[in-house]
């Protein structure tokens, strides 16, 4: 019998799990709250099943046999029957915390539950249900097809058997892992970027330099593939902001204190390449 995966959140992310996981074999539910959202979700993973075909890296026939392993469907409840439930909705806790509650209730003793953020703590999500040990963070990163890491992260009561069925989830979709063992904000790469894109930012507020000679400082001195302003405008500035102030907010570490210039361009809806205009014109 075949694993079965369920996704909750048909954005860019959860999509992009579903559509691994669906040509790794696995059979896929893919959840979100409106068939206008799913029908977004199922029409990106059918539009990158055709450019890996196009460019022969995914024959036809594959691509056809993985898009129908994905159900799409409105109904958390599909979900009961999963191995494995990976959440992948907007990084706020009120919103994963109801999630998880509903998925502690009707999902079985041995599935596993994990979280797809960034930077809230997955102890903070896991409070939320009645079995803390199952559940753990796999922090996928975007665009999940073409980035090779997986994020695991350990809460304070995820068990080695929920770890160890996250880490064989992800391995199976192809990805390579590193583990996050102690439960700390941001976990180990969103801190990293997050401080880097912050001090960039700062220097660029203040002046010291342009966002094209800071970037290209960062590329050619530490040999990034993407300088911090650049990957600020791919990643999201709004989606930054949100990061940084989740680790702001836990640690108090001034490093982390997004600066005004971040705030404003979100308010203002300059948030990158999603929009057109970010650090850079797009």
């Amino acid at each position: 019998m075949a694993r079965k995966l369920a996704v909750i959140g048909a954005g860019l992310m959860g999509s992009g799990i579903a559509q691994v996981s669906a040509q790794a074999g696995w059979e896929v539910v893919l959840r979100d709250v409106t068939d206008a959202a799913l029908a977004r979700g199922t029409g990106t993973i059918e539009k990158s099943y055709e450019r890996f075909t196009a460019k022969g890296k995914l024959d036809a026939a594959d691509a056809a046999a993985a898009l129908g392993r994905i159900t799409a469907t409105t109904d958390l409840d599909a979900a009961a029957d999963a191995d494995i439930v990976v959440e992948a909705v907007f990084e706020r806790l009120d919103v994963k915390h109801e999630i998880f509650r509903e998925l502690d209730r009707i999902t079985g003793p041995g599935t596993v539950l994990a979280s797809n953020t960034s930077a809230i703590p997955i102890t903070k999500i896991a409070a939320s249900t009645a079995h803390p040990e199952r559940v753990v963070g796999t922090h996928f990163f975007s665009p999940v097809p073409m980035m090779q890491l997986c994020e695991l992260v350990r809460g304070y009561k995820t068990s080695d058997e929920t770890l160890a069925a996250a880490r064989e989830f992800a391995e199976s979709v192809g990805k390579t892992c590193v583990v996050v063992n102690r439960d700390v904000a941001g976990f180990v790469t969103t801190r990293l970027i997050s401080a880097l894109v912050v001090e960039a930012v700062k220097l660029y507020e203040s002046g010291v330099a342009t966002a094209e000679d800071i970037d290209l400082a960062c590329k050619l001195g530490f040999g990034h593939a993407m300088g911090p302003l650049a990957t600020a405008d791919l990643t999201g500035v709004d989606i930054l902001l949100h990061a940084a102030e989740n680790i702001y907010t836990e640690s108090q570490d001034e490093k982390f204190a997004p600066p005004e210039l971040m705030r404003r361009m979100v308010d203002a809806g300059d948030i990158g390449r999603k929009s057109g205009q970010g650090f850079y014109e797009h």
